[in-house]
């Protein structure tokens, strides 16, 4: 690392900073600095001092004067009250006294007006007793009138209710024997229907296990009332091409008839599907779990989903068998003819030609920014070489704690040396 070497002030020697003459140095700025503060305190001491003896005198000056102007407006504010006073006390005499005559003549006027304002009165409370009189010999004649026409209304609204409750009460009557009826009949229903709700009841879970079970196949109920098995499960492979159809027919009855099993073939025929499994509560005489019995596959409902699982893999592998065997030779032969061809050689040649300019475009801009960064990491290395002088050097007169000149964090120092 340089060293700076240090210029004396009084006679121009140069000479390396060593510890005894940095400290010797420090001490005497320390002391200088406290002379310089000492000197500048008591300099400012006596200005201060000085400053409050003008003012002290500045304020005695405008008190004074204050005071002499506060006498001189109090004299003339009391000789211009006293001109005030007696001009205001001779015109309000005159005002007084045209004021009582004023009040005289207007007194004898308001007298004359309020007498007759007082039989005006008297005619009115005497023409108001009549007229009160008359009206209350009317009010009694209507009132007499009118409680004769609401008896009359009262009477037929009374007759009219007893009416109205006589055809309620035949009414209530009449429904509530129709919902007599009516109880019965639902009773009844609910008593044929409760078989045919459970069997619905097992079809919409069977529906919910294969769609839940396998997602990519297509779930086809059957309707109620349509002729048919209950639910027909597209079996779907992962590119979603249909491979064949499963038909399912569920049952919860206490015996098993072998009927079942020949229309459920029937139907698997007409809907073209390729395996038939019949989910009953009451497995045949012959079976004791699941099997295959006349061409359909029978088993409870707990097995169902395992041996729809088993059957859906089957479907996959001979789907996939028979497409792999379609036209075998005549695709070899194109492959070959494809890979040997014109066509396969320039969209190959253009994918090598594309991934070679791409490679060279990347080798070229890692050396672009390669440079760059050598140049960066030179310039930066010049920067901090040179902090680190200007750093020795203030150090070196004020002091390591005196200037704060880090370029980076306190963590990353040792990036400077």
């Amino acid at each position: 690392m340089t060293t700076t070497l240090i210029t004396c002030p009084s006679c121009g020697t140069e000479f390396e900073p060593t510890d005894a003459i940095r400290e010797e140095v420090q001490k005497e700025l320390r002391q200088q600095m406290k002379d310089w503060q000492n000197k500048k305190e008591e300099d400012f001491k006596k200005k201060e001092s000085a400053f409050q003896k003008q003012l002290s005198e500045k304020d005695n000056e405008y008190q004074k004067l204050l005071a002499d102007e506060k006498k001189k407006m109090q004299s003339d504010l009391e000789q211009s009250i006293r001109k005030s006073l007696s001009a205001d006390f001779e015109n309000q005499l005159k005002i007084l006294q045209q004021s009582v005559a004023d009040n005289e003549e207007k007194l004898k006027e308001a007298r004359k007006k309020e007498l007759e304002f007082l039989q005006k009165e008297q005619n009115l409370n005497r023409k108001e007793a009549e007229m009160e009189l008359a009206v209350q010999k009317k009010i009694i004649e209507e009132r007499e009138k009118l409680s004769v026409e609401i008896r009359k209304i009262e009477a037929q609204k009374i007759e009219q209710m007893e009416t109205d409750f006589r055809m309620r009460l035949a009414e209530k009557d009449k429904q509530l024997e129709d919902q007599k009826k009516l109880a019965e009949e639902m009773k009844r229903k609910a008593e044929q229907g409760s078989m045919q709700l459970q069997g619905e009841v097992q079809e919409l879970l069977l529906e919910n296990i294969l769609q839940n079970t396998f997602p990519h196949d297509t779930i086809l109920p059957v309707g109620k009332g349509v002729r048919g098995a209950d639910c027909i499960q597209v079996v779907n492979n992962n590119f979603g091409n249909e491979c064949g159809k499963i038909i399912y027919e569920s049952k919860r009855t206490a015996n098993f008839s072998n009927d079942w099993i020949d229309k459920l073939k029937a139907d698997m025929r007409s809907q073209g599907a390729d395996i038939a499994v019949i989910v009953t509560q009451t497995m045949p005489k012959d079976l004791d779990k699941f099997g295959e019995k006349d061409g359909v596959y029978i088993c409870t409902f707990a097995e169902v989903s395992s041996l729809a699982a088993v059957l859906r893999t089957s479907i996959l592998k001979i789907y996939t068998l028979s497409k792999s065997q379609e036209n075998k030779g005549d695709k070899m032969t194109m492959l070959y003819d494809y890979l040997t061809g014109s066509e396969f050689n320039e969209q190959w040649k253009a994918i090598r030609e594309g991934f070679l300019s791409m490679k060279m475009s990347i080798q070229k801009e890692r050396d672009a920014m390669e440079r760059l960064w050598a140049a960066r990491e030179k310039q930066l290395s010049k920067v901090l070489i040179n902090a680190t002088k200007l750093k020795g050097s203030i150090e070196g007169i004020a002091g390591s704690d005196a200037v704060n000149l880090n370029l980076l964090d306190d963590d990353n120092d040792g990036l400077i040396e």
